[in-house]
């Protein structure tokens, strides 16, 4: 059995597991859930709570409401969910230039390491829900001459805030991982500075980039998802989240159709960087946790 096919039977098992467990405690799980003293450590498992996984299914094959022309659900949650890619998928390339942008600057002068690291992690402890409607009322005062900024570029700028953290920070790790007899080496023969960077540093980025990459792609997808819910864009997973959440004691099923969405647009992005990584392969000789 070659990696790919253990990669995907594992993955499958790891799927039907999930759904054993699920069904399993929710047979066998007491109706008003598990608590301690006054915290609920586990939730309920009454149909409003833990719906049936067929239940789940099956609802996803109906129509999204009592119209006549109704689209089925899951055909919502795909457009939903393209709409939110697309947003997270320019965050995650904002990201990317920002993060790879910020790592070559502070390779390159300690000083900006030593002024801007710091920064980089402290940004990461600022909470969403805080910072969405100040980069939507900052968005919506700007002015380019003609160009009218839309509203899905505020998340799509909160995507990239998340997207550029783990990017600044392993690209700077894979920067700063060639060994010194190398470095000495370029040295010797007068390579200039953007030689030794694309010829050495670069390559030698990519086994801690490529982890980052994928890392950054989850958090491109939170944040706009998180940012649709918080800057009131509709169309997005974000607000379908919302919305079928209110309506949850009446449809619980229902509610459920756009976190899978939610996890479908991960694995797509996850899928998306490992193509990427394919194109790079020749330089995954020892790829590092992020």
């Amino acid at each position: 059995m070659n990696g790919k096919a253990r990669t995907i039977i594992t993955g499958a098992i790891g799927i039907i597991a999930l759904i054993a467990i699920w069904e399993l405690y929710k047979a066998l799980g007491p109706a008003g859930g598990v608590s301690i003293g006054d915290i609920t450590v586990l939730p309920r498992t009454a149909d409003t709570a833990m719906p049936h996984v067929w239940d789940m299914i099956a609802r996803a094959a109906q129509p999204i409401n009592r119209a006549s022309n109704a689209v089925p659900l899951w055909q919502a949650v795909l457009a939903a969910g393209a709409m939110s890619l697309g947003i997270a998928g320019v965050g995650w390339v904002a990201g990317v230039v920002v993060g790879v942008g910020l790592a070559v600057l502070m390779q390159r002068l300690q000083v900006a390491r030593a002024a801007i690291l710091p920064w980089v992690i402290l940004s990461q402890t600022v909470p969403l829900i805080a910072l969405a409607p100040l980069v939507k009322g900052w968005g919506s005062k700007l002015e380019f001459g003609t160009f009218d900024w839309q509203p899905w570029m505020s998340v799509a700028v909160i995507a990239s805030y998340l997207a550029f953290f783990p990017v600044a920070v392993g690209m700077l790790r894979g920067l700063s991982s060639p060994q010194d007899v190398h470095t000495e080496l370029f040295r010797t023969y007068n390579a200039s500075w953007w030689t030794t960077l694309t010829k050495l540093r670069f390559p030698a980025a990519v086994p801690y980039l490529l982890p980052a990459l994928r890392l950054a792609a989850a958090n491109a997808v939170v944040g706009a998802i998180v940012a649709e819910v918080s800057t009131g864009l509709k169309g997005g997973l974000g607000r379908m989240i919302i919305e079928f959440g209110q309506a949850g004691s009446s449809d619980p099923a229902k509610a459920w159709s756009p976190i899978f969405g939610a996890v479908l647009i991960g694995l797509v992005s996850a899928g998306i960087v490992y193509l990427i990584g394919l194109t790079l392969k020749r330089y995954r000789y020892a790829e590092v946790d992020a």
